[in-house]
């Protein structure tokens, strides 16, 4: 095979759509290229032998923020073994600031930006000559009309046991300076009538979930709602074998006609993923990011109180002048507004992004290693930055899991953040750890920290605390009889207990909480080499 088109994935469950569109878009040269996917954590020695085994003449390589690090050391060692192999990277990790970074010194060429036309010809270039001088390539965009679609590139694996992601538009209009789409001028929609002809024959192939990487998928709300109607209908076609679908909403914008849309899907079919980042309208307006809190607010309220969606909200803690009394109130806001799931993020400066401009005014400093996460600000030191890590962690196992959902109101009390992150350093002294804590001990440690709390009976805290372990192998029980269930439906499923358990958990302590008290993340682009 003269080219593979490699990269290693953050779990086996992800797919690359990256490497998908190259393929699909690699004109004469498709027939001798293939794709080969790995997941993070395996040995470099082992990707090196397995990419040589299908002897290519040049490996192109996805590189993102979450493998940067393993993919140096694969190409360092191809360079070694194989050095007449030619090495062309491309995605977002290293499309900007290209002088400095060890991989780009080690490879042969670069893809900058969008890949789908400029890889393909530059692989012309490598393979049949002249070769190309110039090692940095800056990818040229072409209309979204000529971009062959990559979902005929799923295998039947793919659709089976792993994440469908698919794009009805790239790019953003919008200005968050966390974000890489800060760089992109507006959004680009694909062709929708294409598009619904290849969700359709994916969904033919058994594709039922679908998750799409659009940075605003209710931008453009005619697009919008012929995409929901598309699963609407199939919801109705196949009750039994229902859609399951993740969109990333703009929170301020859900006009009546999407609204009519979206109240219209049952339980277990639609995941919004939903960026707040701040709610502090400085931080916002510093970050140059354009939200109306009302709008976004009134919004969360009635997609939790009119409809069946899960709900997914990202707050980001780092930003440049928020002080931890500022986001905290944003947290219990968030809190009170009862989203499903809180991603509870940390700051971290891609590559390329117009959040390093504030680093000097506001003291921000960044571990030089990805992902490039915020130590300290000048308004939240390092010890107290290291605290809301935990916290993010912590809130994971605790309240995202869904594990403990009967004991989250007692823990959260009419002080959300204040409360959580007691219970946060609590647990780090106690433990000195934020992973492989197993569920029963958890259950204990929760419960030991709440009998600190509150005053209890010992006999009485026992039964408590065996209620919230029951809870917990309950929840696992559940999950583990759905792995006899197909596989393709396993992704959207599981969501379900958990955010059953966390409505009914946190509704009646959440709701309670006066708004006025108090109230992530950037995604890479799809374009890779």
């Amino acid at each position: 095979m003269s080219i593979v088109l490699s990269t290693l994935n953050a779990r086996y469950s992800h797919t690359s759509l990256g490497l998908r569109y190259l393929l699909a878009n690699m004109g004469e040269l498709q027939s001798q290229t293939q794709i080969q996917e790995f997941v993070i954590g395996v040995r470099a020695a082992d990707v090196v032998e397995k990419l040589l085994a299908l002897q290519p003449r040049l490996i192109g390589f996805g590189v993102y923020i979450w493998n940067v690090e393993e993919l140096t050391h694969i190409v360092a060692l191809l360079k070694r073994v194989a050095p007449e192999i030619t090495i062309v990277l491309g995605g977002p990790e290293v499309s900007h600031e290209t002088t400095d970074q060890r991989i780009i010194a080690l490879a042969d060429y670069v893809v900058t930006g969008w890949g789908d036309t400029t890889f393909p010809r530059l692989c012309s270039q490598i393979l049949n000559g002249p070769k190309p001088l110039m090692k940095i390539h800056a990818g040229e965009q072409p209309a979204m009309d000529q971009i062959a679609f990559p979902y005929a590139y799923y295998s039947a694996e793919d659709i089976a046991q792993r994440t469908v992601y698919v794009e009805a538009s790239r790019g953003c209009p919008f200005k968050c300076e966390f974000c890489l789409s800060a760089l992109d001028k507006t959004a680009w929609p694909f062709p929708l009538d294409d598009l619904l002809r290849e969700l359709d024959a994916l969904h033919a192939r058994g594709a039922r979930v679908f998750k799409f990487v659009d940075r605003t998928f209710n931008l453009n709300i005619n697009n919008s709602l012929r995409v929901l109607q598309f699963f609407l209908d199939k919801l109705h076609e196949h009750p039994d074998d229902p859609v399951f679908a993740h969109f990333e909403l703009v929170p301020d914008h859900l006009p009546d006609a999407l609204k009519d849309s979206i109240r219209k899907f049952p339980p277990g079919a639609l995941q919004f993923e939903i960026g707040i980042q701040s709610f502090n309208p400085e931080v916002q307006a510093r970050i140059s990011r354009k939200q109306n809190n009302e709008k976004a607010m009134a919004n969360l309220r009635w997609l939790r109180k009119d409809t069946h969606a899960h709900l997914h909200v990202d707050l980001i803690a780092g930003l440049p002048g928020e002080d931890i009394d500022s986001f905290a109130r944003g947290f219990d806001q968030l809190v009170a507004l009862r989203p499903h799931e809180i991603q509870f993020g940390i700051l971290k400066r891609l590559r390329g992004t117009p959040i390093i401009r504030h680093s000097q005014a506001y003291r921000m400093v960044f571990d030089p290693a990805p992902p490039y996460q915020i130590l300290a600000t000048d308004c939240i030191d390092f010890n107290t930055m290291q605290r809301l890590v935990r916290f993010a962690r912590y809130w994971d196992l605790v309240a995202n899991s869904g594990r403990f959902s009967e004991r989250l109101p007692d823990i959260l009390g009419d002080a959300p953040f204040a409360r959580f992150l007691a219970l946060s350093d609590w647990l780090f002294a106690n433990t000195d750890a934020t992973h492989r804590i197993s569920p029963e001990r958890l259950a204990r440690l929760l419960d030991e920290w709440l009998r600190t709390q509150f005053a209890s009976g010992a006999e009485d805290q026992e039964d408590r605390t065996q209620e919230t372990i029951n809870e917990a192998n309950a929840l696992f029980a559940t999950e583990k009889n759905k792995m006899s269930a197909t596989r393709r439906q396993q992704r959207h499923q599981a969501a379900l207990p958990s955010a059953v358990a966390r409505q009914a958990s946190i509704s009646d302590r959440a709701s309670s909480l006066s708004e006025d008290k108090g109230q992530v993340r950037a995604r890479s682009k799809i374009i890779s080499a």
